[in-house]
């Protein structure tokens, strides 16, 4: 087996597109308050379950 490189050569330049700041929070998806998909594939639509 051959040993795995634990620290990167002195010639490595580092691109200027890498940060080393933490990615951005996801955005929670919108959902309409009327029409809204629920568990199983229904839609509840007024308080009544529908499923398709």
């Amino acid at each position: 087996m051959t040993k795995r490189a634990t620290q990167r050569p002195e010639t490595f330049a580092k691109p200027a597109h890498w940060t080393s700041e933490p990615p951005p929070a996801p955005e929670a998806p919108v959902v309409d308050e009327e029409l809204s998909p629920t568990r199983y594939g229904d839609w509840v639509i007024k308080g009544v379950a529908i499923d398709f």
